[in-house]
């Protein structure tokens, strides 16, 4: 049995024997001669710090593997045959797991190989390793049953393609990982919550001061801020175009798009906007008991369908075309293309529709989803108080 204990400024390895009188160590300590106890401790007598003889049991014996130098304990780079000096905090309460994990592997041998300096783990020095991921990694080891289905899904990956009635050690491999817990989490969102949080909650305030002050905007002055928080609420498109311009060739003559959006794929979609001015997005009065939508909702819809419709008729053409008008505007060598370009609308406001013609309106959305995602600007205002909502969750 091994056991890992600080003796005032030592850090002591203390081992008995289990299964075996521990004639084999004494012995081994009678030469010159380093030896292992488990597989991962190298130690000889000039490391001995003491031998505790038992009164019924078999003797303890205590090897030096650590010095305490200031608020660090400095491993003996020996015992576990590393490069790289590496130091413990004091604070760390250390144990076996910090240096023996499963499969009867060093993970500070495993850490050692990545390094060609001094490794810290743990405690205020700016170049560390903190603790906490240094107990991840203990955590995601892998043992050997891991190893062993690894390997076995490798192969069988291979033979069955050529060989039936193979078993699926592949799927039995990813069932395994899959019932591991994680104990790894990222910290990444965390680090951008307050850029975050300040970013959204400025277009919140942005938004509603615009909705609240409409008739102070011209359409095209109002069309040009909704297209910046667009940018930041969607962050896949990379730009923006205005006045799209492409062949219709049923009707030979060119038809012009208000704004055409580019994602970073080089796909082509495209977008309307229209100030809302209060205005029901949906009938008032049902018609047989169903709210449709306005002439202002219908008009937009058909006419974005009508030009999707022209779009994918340009073809490759039309696809050339627009990458060499706008290719100053695109990062290099990136193309853009037509296929098969979803709308977005923006219009219109919710705030004030009874029970069923939101239902009715949520009915019309859905219709036109596969290619019209369809936004109303009270949409908008509760994405963003939600997402404000749920960073500050973090």
């Amino acid at each position: 049995m091994i056991e890992i204990e600080k003796i005032k400024s030592k850090l002591v390895l203390k081992y008995y024997s289990d299964f075996q009188p521990s004639q084999w160590i004494e012995s081994n300590l009678q030469s010159e001669k380093s030896f292992f106890i488990q597989k991962i401790f190298k130690v000889n007598r000039n490391i001995l710090l003491k031998k505790v003889e038992g009164v019924f049991d078999e003797p303890e014996f205590h090897f030096v593997i650590g010095e305490l130098i200031d608020d660090y304990y400095k491993i003996d780079k020996a015992v576990f045959g590393l490069t790289n000096n590496f130091f413990l905090h004091k604070k760390i309460d250390l144990g076996v797991k910090h240096f023996f994990v499963k499969s009867k592997i060093s993970l500070l041998s495993q850490i050692d190989k990545y390094f060609n300096k001094d490794v810290f783990i743990g405690g205020k020095n700016e170049d560390k390793l903190p603790i906490e991921e240094f107990e991840n990694l203990i955590k995601i080891f892998p043992n050997t049953h891991e190893i062993s289905l690894y390997r076995q899904a490798k192969v069988t990956s291979v033979l069955k393609n050529y060989f039936d009635n193979i078993p699926d050690k592949e799927e039995g491999y990813k069932l395994y990982l899959n019932k591991k817990v994680p104990v790894y989490q990222s910290k990444l969102r965390k680090t951008f919550k307050d850029a975050e949080i300040l970013k959204y909650e400025t277009i919140l305030e942005k938004l509603k001061n615009m909705l609240s002050n409409e008739v102070d905007y011209s359409e095209p002055q109002w069309q040009e801020e909704i297209l910046q928080i667009i940018l930041l609420l969607f962050p896949k498109y990379i730009a923006v175009f205005k006045e799209v311009r492409f062949n219709d060739v049923y009707n030979n003559k060119i038809r012009r798009l208000d704004y055409g959006l580019i994602d970073f794929m080089g796909n082509l979609d495209l977008v309307e906007i229209k100030i809302p001015f209060d205005k029901s997005i949906v009938s008032v009065s049902p018609y047989r008991e169903n709210h449709i939508p306005n002439r202002d909702l219908s008009g937009t819809i058909m006419q974005i369908e009508k030009y999707i419709y022209y779009l994918n008729k340009t073809g490759r053409k039309g696809e050339k075309q627009l990458t060499e008008k706008y290719k100053k505007e695109l990062p290099k060598n990136l193309e853009i293309k037509i296929t098969n370009p979803n709308g977005m609308i923006i219009m219109g406001r919710d705030i004030n529709l009874t029970k069923q013609q939101l239902s009715d309106f949520e009915i019309i959305k859905r219709k036109y989803k596969n290619i019209i995602d369809i936004f109303t600007y009270d949409d908008l205002l509760r994405r963003l108080e939600i997402m404000v909502v749920q960073l500050k969750k973090i």
